[in-house]
């Protein structure tokens, strides 16, 4: 095969284009040639199509992806965890890559924050050569440094990209933001991310998990997911009904922890609103810039929330995060989040899915 295909944002708010590129001859140092199996559409992936995030155009989307390693640079011959690593593997990477040695990087122990951080289908134009840096491909070539994690044989590729960068989100999100054993925790939203903190906040040691969202399919899934009561969005029209059901499940006075999970501004008053005083507030769904709110700083002052930001994930939140998919019953429960497969001339489909909320989650299969 002389060229690999693609699918490409090449204007904002228009439809991705199927392009091809040259297939990769040969890697070099530390790189890794990885045949593409499985891809997730992220709604973050929605936003940057919307153009809420300043990329590079044009750009091979997709940063949740698995695959098996088709040719291994010089000097890569194990995997992030130092387990051997050879052609024929399964494998999936933890999506940016840091230089390990900046202010935030070296100083400050952000390495999310690294200035010079770089994310698999977000921040490579694709018309700079080797391209194929996003995971919407039949191929993606991993560069020297990736951390690359063999997969292991009980845990199987759908789990992997079902859970996608939402389950590493969740866990280093609820890692800085900490939840006491016998919380009671109100999760904002009920797509991938609320999925998994909704996951880990159980893990965690929450005594009740009160799950906001919709549609009707995606509570089915909270509720498989351990949540102890819904609200309903559908029902629940008027931030003041949600606030009246969330008080009636945790308590006259709100939630030790709430977690925002949307990517709707709007979503981080009414957080402010269901915790109780002294709470906390972890803002996990605002990756892309969806706009601006108007709220009041006395809240948080009289309230005393404590309002934490969180932003990507780093390696070692993908190792947790397999150790869990380890487990039989998150395995089979993340896996199940997939509902809808697309080939990549489907793309534009797969990501309206996503976009209209019609599917648990949506991947693309090269």
């Amino acid at each position: 095969m002389a060229h690999v295909k693609a699918a490409v944002l090449v204007e904002y708010e228009k439809p991705l284009e199927v392009r091809e590129y040259p297939r990769i001859e040969s890697v070099g140092p530390g790189e890794a040639l990885v045949r593409v199996e499985l891809a997730g559409i992220c709604g973050t992936d929605v936003h940057l199509w919307l153009g809420q995030l300043s990329i590079p155009l044009p750009v091979i989307l997709g940063h949740e992806a698995a695959g098996r390693v088709e040719a291994l640079g010089e000097g890569l011959s194990e995997d992030w965890r130092g387990r051997p690593l050879a052609v024929g593997d399964r494998v999936t990477w933890a999506s940016s890559v840091t230089c390990g040695s900046c202010y935030y990087c070296r100083q400050k122990n952000q390495p999310t924050r690294c200035v010079s951080r770089k994310a698999y289908g977000i921040s490579y134009c694709a018309d700079d050569p080797p391209h194929l840096r996003g995971g919407y491909a039949e191929y993606i070539l991993l560069r020297a440094g990736s951390a690359v994690f063999r997969l292991p044989d009980t845990v199987p590729t759908d789990a992997v990209v079902g859970a996608g960068c939402a389950l590493v989100t969740a866990i280093h999100g609820i890692e800085r933001t900490t939840i006491s054993w016998g919380d009671v925790v109100v999760i904002q939203g009920t797509g991938p991310v609320g999925l998994a903190a909704l996951a880990i906040a159980k893990e965690a040691g929450a005594s009740r998990v009160i799950a906001i969202g919709g549609p009707k399919h995606r509570l089915e899934l909270a509720r498989e997911f351990g949540a102890d009561d819904l609200v309903d969005i559908e029902q629940a029209t008027t931030a003041a009904e949600r606030l009246k059901q969330v008080l009636a499940a945790a308590g006259p006075f709100g939630a030790d922890v709430v977690i925002e999970c949307v990517g709707h501004p709007e979503a981080v008053n009414e957080g402010m609103d269901f915790c109780r005083d002294g709470g906390k507030l972890l803002v996990l769904g605002q990756y892309a810039d969806a706009g601006t709110i108007e709220f009041r700083p006395h809240t948080i002052t009289r309230k005393q929330i404590q309002l934490i930001g969180s932003w990507g994930f780093e390696p070692r939140h993908v190792h947790a995060g397999l150790n869990l998919l380890e487990r039989s019953a998150w395995k089979d429960m993340f896996a199940s989040e997939i509902t809808h497969r697309f080939g990549l001339s489907e793309v534009n489909e797969a990501l309206a899915t996503t976009r209209e909320w019609r599917s648990g989650k949506t991947v693309i299969q090269p």
